[in-house]
């Protein structure tokens, strides 16, 4: 099929400033490529031969991340390009496609044979061609050095955070194991004194059905403050001196935490009698330490297990890319992966909206987002502040609001922030594509909205979301 006369490639943003015999030399080798909805165009990683126009039509551009599909872009604008768009640059290996990109209706494009336009369009702009050429390159070296520290720090800080999370839990299950252990010791010690004393059959079957009884109050303990247990502690030790039983005071701190009071051990001592009332408090004393213990390990271990599936929340893992997500989830996740930044003098207040509805959109994206911007937050308070999540509605969309006690952004600059590679911060330390990140995902990838209020104390990112899917471009 012919290519387009020279008044229609002409019309085309790509080609307007070309000369007449430039116009005359695309429309002499370009041709026109038609392809019905729902086919591939082109394929990442094969073969980069053509440089493809859009002249009509939607197309939707994906890229394989980890295995995954991610969609990068959708667009029906006439003019758009893709494929082969590296083809001014000189490699000795083939050029490759760098994404696939699908046909969402039918749609038509002008296809230029990338070697010979990369031949003619060295001829027509030497000098520009040399530039593009070394700033391509360049950016790609240094990406692939700064980009690749850069993700290691990251995760560092990350893993860091996540670490002294864990470390937490993982340490007091640790510390309740070797504490039960000692304990189920001292518990079968405690049985066979008993049993050296003759006691009845039936005595020990009540003394074990009084220890069933008290060991499931422990889990219904009610928490009492500092002057409430210790007032609970002189009861019970007074009981325990009334009745001749020996250093009290170490059995009254087990029996406050169990929850237990004097009148559960009047049931104790009606049970078994003045005789064997010192063994089985002793023993009962055993049996629940044991079962707040294994409580302890089991609080620990279910804290792991959540700590893991916060960061599995966090990096998507296992999970499609695009799908239907509560925020709060994403945002709690990335407080959990920022905890090692928030520190002792960060207040972290949470005011959530919990009846928000799920939303369509990408959460791993998101949750670069929040990281971005709740990073930021903490940067800004050097360590001292409050930080604040909100999360409400308004119509069709769902509002979160990241708020910081930091110096606040100066007005002069606000506007500029979300601007790719500008930044307020030291050379080094930050690239400026934080913000610019976030502003594509939340306004053009889910066709949402992202601002930012400022004042000295008081900075809020607000960003908006739909809580409905979007149409397609």
């Amino acid at each position: 099929m012919s290519a387009l006369p020279r008044e229609e490639l002409r019309g085309l943003f790509l080609f307007e400033h070309l000369s007449e015999d430039q116009l005359d030399w695309v429309a002499a080798n370009a041709v026109l490529e038609e392809y019905a909805a729902d086919s591939t165009v082109i394929s990442e990683g094969g073969e980069a031969t053509c440089f493809y126009v859009l002249l009509n039509g939607a197309i939707r551009m994906t890229r394989m991340v980890s295995g995954t599909e991610v969609e990068t872009n959708r667009s029906d604008q006439r003019g758009a390009y893709f494929g082969a768009t590296q083809f001014f640059v000189h490699q000795d290996s083939e050029h490759v496609y760098n994404a696939t990109v699908r046909a969402l209706s039918d749609v038509t494009f002008l296809a230029l044979p990338s070697k010979e336009f990369s031949f003619e369009f060295r001829r027509w702009f030497p000098m520009a061609t040399h530039l593009l050429e070394g700033m391509y390159l360049g950016w790609r070296n240094s990406d692939t050095v700064i980009g690749s520290r850069r993700r290691l720090l990251a995760l560092g800080e990350l893993s860091a955070g996540l670490t002294h999370e864990l470390n937490n839990p993982a340490a007091a299950a640790v510390r309740a194991t070797s504490a039960l252990r000692e304990r189920v010791a001292g518990m079968r010690h405690k049985l066979a004194f008993l049993a050296k004393k003759d006691i009845e059959p039936e005595l020990l079957y009540q003394l074990i059905d009084v220890q069933e009884r008290l060991v499931k109050q422990v889990a219904q303990a009610e928490k009492l403050s500092a002057m409430q247990q210790a007032d609970r502690e002189d009861e019970i030790t007074d009981w325990f001196e009334d009745r001749g039983i020996d250093q009290g005071w170490d059995l009254a701190d087990i029996y406050v935490r169990a929850g237990l009071t004097t009148t559960d051990l009047d049931n104790v001592l009606e049970q078994v009698g003045d005789t064997f009332i010192d063994g089985a408090v002793r023993w009962l004393a055993y049996a629940l330490e044991t079962e707040m213990l294994m409580g302890e390990i089991e609080d620990s271990t279910t804290r792991i297990s959540a700590l893991v599936g916060k960061a599995k929340q966090y990096s998507q893992m296992d999970r499609a890319p695009h799908q239907w997500v509560d925020v709060h989830d994403g945002l709690d996740s990335t407080l959990v992966m920022l905890s090692g930044k928030i520190g002792t003098g960060v207040r972290v207040v949470k005011e959530y909206d919990r009846s928000l509805p799920k939303i369509p959109a990408y959460p791993a994206e998101l949750n670069q987002v929040w990281t971005n911007i709740i990073d930021n937050a903490l940067g800004a308070m050097a360590g001292e502040g409050t930080l604040t999540l909100r999360t409400w509605r308004v119509d069709d969309q769902i509002r979160v609001e990241i708020g910081d006690t930091g110096p606040g952004i100066p007005a002069d600059i606000r506007q500029r922030i979300f601007e790719p590679f500008f930044t307020t911060k030291p050379v080094g330390e930050g690239t400026g594509l934080g913000l610019d990140i976030s502003w594509k995902i939340v306004v053009e990838r889910h066709q949402g909205d992202l601002r930012v209020e400022s004042e000295p104390g008081n900075t809020r990112f607000e960003v908006c979301l739909p809580t409905v899917e979007q149409a397609s471009l």
